[in-house]
């Protein structure tokens, strides 16, 4: 039976501490020496140095296990002092430079089973030893690695592990890696993700180094680490005190995710670079994790154009670097409506996904704005028939900010009840967002498209003098009840989607 992390995440933040304080003499004691072999048996001494308190392995008592081929009768588990000087392999990227004092345990194995499912082993015993007269094989491990490698060497043989704790098979799904015993690596992988996860395991998994030389083994079990911390953070606004605290790999995960549900992509731009402050108070490493790993995370064409202009006179961004962003996102709202969804839909599996629309509260608005003859602007908001549905029957879905002679107003799109109180139907308002004594005078018209010329109709006119937090429309655009502008052959919606206009001009 598989255990889940042990008490909440003690034990697995404990087992992550302790890997990283080893990485390194992992990395620097790591060796592979070829001693030797006759015609009838074969001996691989694993030595163990002692590098617990980064004493010089000259002067420690370390364990060895070897494992020899050979007839029972000639075997036996023993543990022998021997002070081999082990010298370099033919493997390049394997060293070992000191004399070290081993004690040695021996067991019996086949180089024929251990050949067939690790390309390491295969190597070592087919290629690496095949002309020497010797022999002993010796393969230097780090001591934290002793019974994972044993455990290894069982699953080779019986395809089974003993180990259930998370911990556990993560130290085994490391020894795997570095043996190249790619079967074992999609086992650990297999059981780790039918243990509960938690966002400290998910994390963890996402540490896993990124050399594992077998990455593919592993990419499941990465892809559901990053699935649960999506899932987890959808409602990011809720959790945004968690979010800031998460590492990079966690903070990636999450603003990866498509169903990422939050009031606007400028929000989630501020967010970025709040997390990049607290997490990397140097401006020029700032700079540096934003440009490498951050930025494709952020989906600009879905942002404001004022925020965009901050962007540009962002100093955590490289100058060429915002104008890129920042040009791609003003070419992408130029395009047209049906454009800018055959380009999102272009790239479908790409790791950057910044053209694609997130579930935000409040909708991306297209805007053009017109200075003479008179301040005018022009707004295009699209709706999906899915979005348009969930509104019934008392629902409301806000547009991003825009701004005309100064002031800023939103459109909001309401299912509600008609004038008399009888029916459900589809109502457009357009609301000024300060509050205050300011009054302004607005002109409106809102218009939509509809089959089968497709083309801008005029649906309603008016004209109001606004003051903060108020908001006027009309409570039928299209003069039906819900079901007929919401039904499949409604010529509201052109390919799904309902396409509305707002122009507003400023009253002289």
């Amino acid at each position: 039976m598989l255990k889940p992390v042990g008490d909440g995440c003690s034990s697995i933040t404990e087992w992550s501490r302790n890997r990283k304080r080893r990485r390194e003499d992992i990395n620097k004691d790591k060796a592979v020496e070829v001693v030797g072999q006759n015609k009838d048996e074969q001996v691989l001494n694993f030595n163990i140095p002692d590098t617990e308190n980064n004493v010089a392995c000259e002067n420690q008592d370390v364990e060895a296990v070897v494992i020899a081929e050979g007839s029972p009768t000639d075997s036996q588990l023993d543990f022998n002092r021997r002070g081999d000087a082990a010298g370099p392999s033919s493997d390049s990227s394997w060293s070992m430079d000191c004399s070290t004092v081993l004690r040695v345990k021996s067991i019996y194995i086949s180089s024929a089973i251990l050949a067939a499912k690790s390309l390491f082993f295969h190597k070592l015993f087919l290629n690496g030893i095949k002309e020497s007269e010797q022999r002993d094989v010796t393969v230097q491990i780090h001591a934290s690695e002793e019974e994972a490698l044993l455990d290894l060497l069982n699953f080779m043989y019986c395809n089974t592990l003993s180990a259930t704790q998370a911990t556990a098979l993560l130290d085994v799904l490391l020894v795997a890696d570095k043996f190249k015993v790619a079967s074992c690596m999609r086992y650990c992988s297999r059981l780790l993700r039918n243990i509960p996860m938690t966002c400290e395991s998910a994390l963890l998994f996402l540490d896993i180094p990124s050399n594992i030389l077998m990455a593919e083994a592993v990419q499941p079990l990465t892809d559901a680490a990053k699935h649960f911390l999506a899932v987890k953070y959808k409602e990011i606004s809720k959790f945004q005190e968690e979010v800031l605290k998460l590492p990079l790999a966690g903070i990636e995960a999450v603003l990866s995710s498509d169903d990422l549900q939050a009031a606007s992509e400028d929000t989630l731009y501020d967010l970025v670079l709040k997390w990049a402050r607290t997490h990397y108070p140097n401006l020029e490493e700032r700079k540096e994790v934003i440009a490498k790993r951050l930025v494709r995370l952020i989906r600009f064409p879905s942002m404001t154009c004022r925020k965009l202009k901050k962007v540009l006179n962002c100093n955590e961004f490289h100058p060429e670097l915002a104008s890129k962003v920042v040009l791609e996102a003003l070419f992408f709202k130029a395009e047209t409506s049906h454009r800018q969804r055959a380009i999102a839909a272009d790239e479908p599996n790409a790791a950057n996904r910044r053209f694609v629309e997130r579930v935000y509260k409040y909708r991306p608005v297209k805007v053009v704005e017109l200075e003479l003859p008179h301040q005018q602007c022009v707004v295009y908001l699209d709706l999906k028939r899915e979005e348009c549905a969930q509104l019934f029957p008392s629902g409301r879905v806000y547009s991003q900010a825009f701004h005309l002679g100064g002031q800023g107003f939103f459109l909001s799109a309401h299912c509600n009840m008609d004038q008399q109180g009888t029916y459900h139907c589809f109502g457009l308002f357009l609301g000024m967002q300060e509050k205050g004594s300011v009054s302004f005078g607005v002109d409106y018209e809102f218009a939509a498209r509809s089959k089968p010329t497709e083309e801008y109709v005029s649906k309603y006119k008016g004209n109001y003098t606004f003051t903060g937090g108020k908001a006027v429309g009309y409570r039928n655009l299209f003069g039906v009840h819900w079901q007929a502008f919401i039904e499949d052959d409604s010529n509201n919606f052109i390919n799904g989607i309902l396409h509305l206009r707002a122009e507003l001009t400023i009253r002289q």
